[in-house]
């Protein structure tokens, strides 16, 4: 088996192509190629992980980033919080990927029909939401649209990942928004 920790990193171009890929392969599909296999499972637990990305996701169930890009065991390193949302738990969990697992292609992915996002559009003051309601109700401020409020709650996360000095210091990382369709699957990059 290969020595996954010693194979060098993929690049931050490489790895975006290779996502953009799997997400066509993904709005059309019944299954996930992934593989998920019981060999690469072994090979994952005996040689370690070497990610190819690291995504901070929505934790709502229909939006499994592994899915959504065809990705199998060891591809991706996915962080997933209510709304998307960038603390410190979730950069911690980025700069590990990035500094010791190698990955160098950061992805803040919200998606449509986000109940985090609707919530913060309604105001909510609901005390058990507010540690990630909050966070999106400062990154959209007026905005009214739900599309148009995700987008900027992704955007306000790739800020926050970019401005991470452990992050930004890695040679080679790039830092890109997404937003998921929920109805087709499909991730619209904002790479703008």
């Amino acid at each position: 088996m290969a020595d996954i920790a010693n194979e060098p990193a993929m690049s931050a171009a490489d790895a975006l192509a290779r996502l953009k890929a799997g997400n066509a392969a993904y709005v059309d599909a019944q299954a996930n190629s992934g593989d998920v296999s019981p060999e690469r499972r072994r090979e994952t637990a005996e040689n370690g992980q070497r990610p190819y990305a690291a995504i901070i996701a929505c934790a709502d169930s229909r939006t499994a980033p592994e899915h959504a890009f065809m990705a199998g065991v060891g591809e991706l390193f996915t962080v997933r919080v209510a709304g998307n949302s960038v603390g410190s738990a979730q950069l911690a969990s980025v700069v590990y990927a990035v500094r010791n697992l190698g990955a160098r292609l950061v992805v803040v992915l919200g998606h449509t029909c986000c109940g985090a996002v609707t919530a913060a559009l309604a105001g909510s003051e609901d005390e058990a939401l507010a540690a990630f309601v909050d966070p999106i109700k400062a990154a959209i401020g007026s905005e009214r649209y739900e599309h148009a409020a995700c987008a900027r709650n992704v955007e306000a996360g790739v800020r926050a990942v970019q401005a991470c000095p452990q992050i930004a210091t890695v040679e080679g990382v790039r830092v890109v928004g997404g937003i998921y369709d929920v109805a087709t699957g499909e991730v619209e990059f904002l790479e703008g």
